[in-house]
């Protein structure tokens, strides 16, 4: 899991780094990035979902973020482990109708989240 964007430093498994790019953002250019991973443990994703006729969703996925090599790309990158096949779950998540962006907290949330999504009356989908 990665992508530039706001993080929390209390969640950081390590002091940040501020790293300079060249290339920003897939874009020639310059600019600066946070780079840190999230600290080791549980973890839910929570994106949203739109699916064609408009309807929108929460979609989550709980895992664990894991020790292991990281990109120096100047993001917020994290080994999450879901227990299954990486590639599998990766078709599972985008089946869903996610977004690009979603966020990563740490803990198991699930519950919570499938909550919030039933007092909004909007649909759960959870990978």
């Amino acid at each position: 899991m990665g992508h530039d964007g706001p993080a929390h430093l209390s969640v950081s498994a390590r002091d940040p780094l501020l790293r300079g790019l060249g290339v920003y953002h897939g874009k020639r250019g310059w600019g600066v990035s946070v780079e840190f991973d999230v600290q080791q443990g549980p973890v839910t994703l929570l994106g949203l979902g739109q699916d064609a006729d408009g309807s929108l969703s929460f979609i989550a996925s709980e895992g664990t973020a894991v020790p292991g090599p990281l990109l120096a790309i100047g993001n917020t990158t994290t080994r999450v482990d879901f227990e299954r096949d990486p590639g599998e779950w990766v078709d599972d998540w985008s089946g869903t109708g996610v977004g690009h962006h979603w966020s990563l907290s740490t803990g198991r949330r699930a519950e919570t989240y499938r909550a919030a999504a039933s007092l909004l009356g909007i649909d759960y989908r959870e990978v």
